[in-house]
């Protein structure tokens, strides 16, 4: 099988790669889920994160928004001391604030699931690279979408996280053309 050069031959990355990125995803608590896990991951490779995964998932309660907003700052120093997850304090706060920043989003009547994908209506926007050079870290949708999340009360969402999470839910189909994944997510918009 053909696939996008940057997952290498990594067994975890090309899972991940073949299985998840670039599908569509509209659940709620695995958006958050990805939501979290790009902000974990700013300045850090995508496979640190892939390998901590299932430490943040225990840590964090699988990422249950509720459970997560209620978390005490007590709670969240104690999840500071566990090594399998990224230990910076800045980012493991601001799960709970984007827990609480979702919680509000909720309150009016919105989804986080419903809010990120109204930016494509609805559908993926379907790109063609034919080599990863020409992907972009980020674009201008990713920058507005970045801003209005940080005016809903988000962090850790700046335009490179923004556009890496709308690459891994299928908000855009950034597989090269190339890759047999490329097709196959398409298909499934």
């Amino acid at each position: 099988m053909s696939r996008c050069d940057w997952c290498g031959d990594d067994p975890l990355y090309v899972k991940y790669h073949d299985d998840e990125w670039g599908a569509p995803l509209r659940d709620e608590q695995q958006m958050f889920e990805f939501l979290m896990l790009e902000g974990a991951q700013a300045g850090l490779s995508w496979i640190t994160i892939l390998r901590k995964r299932e430490g943040y998932r225990r840590l964090f309660d699988n990422f249950h928004v509720e459970t997560v907003a209620g978390y005490s700052d007590a709670a969240l120093e104690q999840k500071l001391t566990d090594a399998s997850i990224v230990r910076n304090r800045l980012k493991v706060f601001a799960a709970r604030q984007n827990a609480r920043a979702t919680l509000k989003l909720y309150e009016a009547g919105e989804s986080l699931s419903g809010f990120l994908w109204r930016y494509v209506g609805g559908e993926p926007i379907q790109n063609s690279w034919r080599q990863m050079s020409e992907v972009p870290a980020t674009t201008p949708l990713a920058e507005r979408i970045s801003k209005d999340l940080r005016k809903a009360g988000f962090s850790f969402v700046g335009p490179t996280i923004v556009y890496a999470h709308m690459q891994a839910t299928g908000m855009v189909n950034d597989h090269l053309v190339s890759c047999a994944r490329h097709s196959a997510c398409a298909r499934l918009a």
